[in-house]
């Protein structure tokens, strides 16, 4: 898996459509993402709307979310 950070400044910020995890309590401590072009996805610190977000393939997106929850469950067992 491969995740590269990239500075949201610029034409980021401006061309991005940034959503919220719906499980974010609105008090911005949770993640933003944004479906790029070329089938990237950003994702970013909703605390820090200026700073860097992460760049994910869909492959790799798909990895992370499935490390992340075979971790969780190996840690509730």
């Amino acid at each position: 898996m491969s995740a590269t950070p990239l500075s949201t400044s610029g034409l980021l910020i401006r061309a991005a459509r940034w959503r919220r995890s719906s499980r974010s309590t609105g008090m911005n401590n949770c993640v933003e993402a944004a479906v790029l072009g070329d089938g990237l996805l950003a994702v970013r610190d909703s605390k820090r709307t200026d700073g860097p977000a992460v760049l994910f393939t869909g492959p790799a997106w798909d990895g992370f979310l499935t490390s992340v929850r075979t971790d969780a469950h190996a840690s509730s067992v």
